[in-house]
């Protein structure tokens, strides 16, 4: 007789008066990894954070538009920001003793987004973020995290990421990721009679036996830039800071966020207004390094020589 698979409860919803301080968590997140053992079939916490009256700072935002190579002082936000209003929250569920997954070496591994009409940098925002499931991973466990931003009760934006721990596997003796073929990655969250789920995307298709999109720009990339970007960002995990950081799991040197390399090849790409997004990452950003960015179509991605670290599109949302 085949078992069903257990009913996840509706999370729980806890609204927050102010934005968790991300230093704590990290600290807490840092303290409880190793004690964690991520398995795929571990329950995620079926919580659901809300932080009401989010006003965007300019100054952050323009240290965010410079660091990512965006515009600065346009009105609509940067396709990519809101996740970074958003951090704070995830961190404070992935932090916890009840998430599964080791904070420490997490890796995103995919993103989708979906910006609608009326995210700009001068409305009051509700974020909400939640952890919908995890499961395995050819090369350990993965979590999806949801998120969400509200403009006047109504769902401005959203996305799915997802972050791999890596661990043994049973078909799998050694442990090796990195943004993409070490990694997949970001997070939607809502009411789930409100929350539009993303578009049943296929897979993004593969380089191999098609011609290569064509290169638009080159980027010498310094070896800070996970430093400049996780000062933007929050986001300090170890694996983005310091060579030495880096090898304590798994990676020569320092690597690039993904979300910093999907920043940067949208501000590349060009302003959009309703949009879907996806990018898988499939190889990690040596820093420092040199870089192409290539693009046609709805499609780019970013490559060295032949290895692709970042493929992704933008269409039009529908």
């Amino acid at each position: 007789m085949r078992t069903q698979p257990p009913v996840r409860p509706e999370p729980r919803t806890r609204t927050l008066t102010a934005a968790p301080s991300l230093v704590p968590l990290l600290a807490r997140g840092a303290l409880l990894s190793p004690f964690k053992r991520p398995r795929p079939d571990a329950p995620v916490p079926a919580t659901r954070l809300v932080l009401p009256g989010v006003r965007i700072d300019l100054a952050h935002l323009a240290a965010y538009e410079r660091a990512c190579g965006f515009p600065t002082g346009a009105d609509a936000l940067p396709v990519t920001y809101p996740h970074v209003l958003a951090f704070p929250l995830a961190m404070r569920i992935m932090a916890a003793r009840a998430f599964p997954l080791p904070l420490l070496g997490l890796v995103h591994t995919s993103v989708e987004i979906t910006r609608r009409e009326g995210a700009t940098a001068t409305q009051e925002y509700e974020l909400e973020v939640t952890v919908e499931k995890s499961a395995p991973h050819r090369r350990g466990t993965e979590a999806t995290v949801l998120t969400g931003a509200r403009a006047h009760g109504r769902l401005v934006w959203e996305s799915r990421s997802t972050y791999l721990a890596r661990h043994r596997t049973p078909d799998r003796t050694e442990t090796g990721a990195g943004n993409g073929n070490r990694n997949r990655k970001e997070t939607g969250a809502g009411d789930r009679s409100e929350h539009h789920e993303p578009p049943p995307y296929a897979p993004l298709p593969s380089p191999s036996g098609s011609e290569p999109l064509p290169a638009v720009a080159e980027w010498h990339l310094a070896p800070d830039v996970g430093r400049r970007y996780g000062a933007v960002s929050g986001d300090r995990n170890p694996i983005h800071l310091h060579p030495l950081t880096a090898r304590l799991f798994g990676f020569p040197r320092a690597i690039a966020h993904g979300m910093w390399t999907v920043a940067r090849c949208l501000a590349e790409y060009g302003p959009r207004q309703a949009v879907d997004v996806r990018a898988e990452f499939r190889a990690p950003v040596l820093l420092p390094g040199t870089v192409t960015y290539a693009e046609r179509g709805p499609s780019f991605e970013l490559r060295s020589g032949d290895r692709v670290h970042l493929r992704g599109d933008v269409r039009p949302h529908a």
